[in-house]
C-alpha cells in the first residue's frame, strides 16, 4: 500500500476509533442506568457523563497510538492486534478510575458501568476494525489503494516475492524484470530494466522493489535515478535470507551509513529473561505437570517394559552435547541402535531411503503400542522439562540436532546453535511431520532471526491448539 494509503486508512481507524468508543461508553451508562434498577453510587447526569468521555477519549486514542495500533505492522496482524487493543482498552479504563480517585470526581454512576465500559469498548473495536478491512479490502480488489510494484531480480527471494505478494490484496506486482518469465502471465515481463523503467508512468508504478544488485553500478543508480524522477517508493532487499534477522541497527561509520545485522536478537539480556520466563511458567504449571508426569512413569512401568526414558545425545547452544529426554516409545530391543542399520536388518530399504531423506517416518516399525499413544499425544517429549530445569533446552526454540545431522544443516547450523533448543517449536505448529526437513529447517531459522517473548508466546498457544487437536502428530 502507498504511504498515503497507510497515512488515510490510519485516519480512518482513529475518527471510528473515537466514534465507537463513545458508542461504548453510552452503551454502558444506558445498560446500568436505565435497565438496572438497583441504587447508583453517584448521580451522574447523561449529558455530564458524555461530556466526560468526549474529554477523555482522545487519551484513550494517545494510548492506542503508542501500543502502536494505528501502524500497518499491527493493524494487518489480527492476534497482535486484539492483544494491543485489550491492554489498551484495559489502561484506558485504569485510567479513567485513577482520575476519578486522584481529582475526587466521579465519573461513573456505578462501579458496573466501568465494567462495562471495558468490555463493550474491546468488542466493539474489534468488530468495527474487522469492518473496516473488509472493506478495506473490498476497495482493493477494485484496485483501489493497491501499491503496484515493479520487482526487480532473480533471485530465489525475487521469485518467492511474486508468489507471497499475490496472496495480499495490498500489493499487486505489475512488472518483472528478471532471467525468466514469470509463471503469472499477468505480471507483465520485461527482460531489460532500462525497458521497465521506461514504462513506469504507462504502467502506474509508485513502488519499485529491487532484490538483485548489478554488477556496473550505474545500472543500479539508474533505478534509484528512476524513483526519484516519478517520486515513487524504491526498496532493496537482500537476495540472500542469511541477511534478515529481527534485530539490526543503522549507524555511521566514519561518516558512512552502517546496517549491523544480528543473526538473533536473543543476545545479552533476551538470555536472561528468557530463562527465568522458563522456569517461572514451569513453576506455574507444577501443580498440572507434576502429577501427569507420575503417570506416564507408572504407564511406562505397566505398559511398556523397559527404560522409563530414552536418552540420546544432541546439540545445545553453541555445540555444546547434552542427553536428551523423552519418554521412550520405542520397544526395547531397538534403543539405541542407528535407524537406518534397523530398517535394513528389517528387509526395509524403503524405510531407510525415507529416513535418510526426511528423518521421519510413518507407522514406524520400531514404536510400541504405548509408544504409539505417547507420539501421537506427543506426551513423549513432555521428559524435556528435565532438560529444560538443567539448563540445556528451553521451553521454546528449535529441535534439538543430532550430531550426525550437521552436515544436512550444511552452512544454517551456526544459526540454529546460537540459541538453546526448545521442548516445542515454530516448526513444530507449522505442520510437525508434514513438513520437509528443508522447510522445517527454514521455518526454524525464521524463528532464530525473529525470535521475541510474543512470538514465544503465540507458539505455547499454538502448541497447546495442536496437541489437543493432535494435528501432524505421528
Amino acid at each position: 500500500m502507498p504511504a498515503k494509503n497507510h497515512s488515510l486508512f490510519s485516519l480512518i481507524l482513529v475518527l471510528s476509533d473515537f466514534v465507537v468508543l463513545l458508542a461504548a461508553f453510552t452503551a454502558a451508562y444506558i445498560l446500568r442506568v436505565q435497565f438496572d434498577y438497583r441504587p447508583l453510587v453517584n448521580e451522574i447526569t447523561s449529558i455530564d457523563y458524555f461530556l466526560s468521555f468526549l474529554a477523555i477519549v482522545p487519551f484513550w486514542i494517545i494510548i492506542f497510538a503508542c501500543l502502536g495500533l494505528y501502524s500497518p505492522s499491527t493493524y494487518n496482524r489480527r492476534f497482535s492486534s486484539l492483544t494491543r487493543l485489550l491492554l489498551g482498552c484495559t489502561i484506558g479504563i485504569m485510567l479513567v478510575i485513577t482520575w476519578e480517585y486522584v481529582g475526587n470526581n466521579p465519573i461513573f454512576p456505578a462501579r458496573l458501568v466501568a465494567a462495562y465500559a471495558l468490555v463493550a469498548s474491546f468488542v466493539l473495536i474489534a468488530l468495527s476494525r474487522e469492518l473496516t478491512k473488509f472493506l478495506h479490502t473490498l476497495l482493493h480488489r477494485r484496485g483501489r489503494g493497491t501499491e503496484r510494484i515493479l520487482l526487480i531480480g532473480s533471485s530465489p527471494i525475487a521469485r518467492d516475492l511474486i508468489d507471497s505478494i499475490h496472496e495480499n490484496p495490498d500489493h499487486e506486482i505489475i512488472a518483472v524484470t528478471s532471467t525468466k518469465k514469470p509463471k503469472d502471465k499477468s505480471i507483465k515481463y520485461f527482460p531489460d530494466t532500462s525497458a521497465a523503467l521506461a514504462a513506469i508512468k504507462r504502467l502506474r508504478i509508485n513502488h519499485i522493489i529491487q532484490a538483485d544488485l548489478y554488477e556496473n553500478s550505474l545500472a543500479n543508480q539508474s533505478i534509484l535515478a528512476a524513483s526519484q524522477k516519478h517520486h515513487i517508493r524504491y526498496s532493496f532487499i537482500p537476495g540472500e535470507p542469511e541477511f534478515y534477522s529481527g534485530k539490526n541497527t543503522l549507524d555511521f561509520f566514519f561518516g558512512y551509513p552502517r546496517l549491523t545485522v544480528f543473526q538473533t536478537p536473543l543476545v545479552g539480556w533476551s538470555v536472561f529473561f528468557k530463562r527465568a520466563f522458563d522456569l517461572l511458567l514451569l513453576l506455574l504449571l507444577s501443580p498440572l505437570l507434576l502429577p501427569l508426569f507420575l503417570l506416564l512413569v507408572i504407564c511406562q512401568r505397566l505398559f511398556n517394559p523397559g527404560p522409563i526414558f530414552f536418552k540420546q545425545t544432541r546439540l545445545s547452544r553453541y555445540k555444546k552435547r547434552f542427553q536428551v529426554y523423552k519418554f521412550r516409545s520405542m520397544k526395547s530391543e531397538y534403543c539405541g541402535q542407528d535407524a537406518i542399520s534397523i530398517f535394513k536388518n528389517m528387509g526395509r530399504p524403503d524405510l531407510a531411503r525415507e529416513y535418510s531423506k526426511t528423518r521421519k517416518i510413518k507407522n514406524d516399525p520400531r514404536i510400541s503400542t504405548f509408544g504409539r499413544i505417547l507420539r501421537r499425544t506427543s506426551l513423549d517429549e513432555l521428559a524435556q522439562i528435565l532438560n529444560v530445569l538443567r539448563g540445556e533446552m528451553s521451553l521454546v526454540g528449535p529441535r534439538p540436532i543430532l550430531p550426525d545431522e550437521l552436515e544436512f544443516y550444511k552452512n544454517r547450523s551456526p544459526l540454529l546453535l546460537s540459541i538453546k533448543p526448545g521442548l516445542t517449536s515454530l516448526a513444530s505448529v507449522s505442520g510437525r511431520s508434514t513438513l520437509s526437513f528443508e522447510r522445517r529447517v527454514n521455518i526454524e531459522l525464521h524463528y532464530a532471526q525473529n525470535w521475541s517473548f510474543l512470538l514465544d508466546l503465540k507458539i505455547i498457544a499454538k502448541t497447546i491448539q495442536v496437541v489437543l487437536s493432535r494435528s501432524g502428530a505421528e
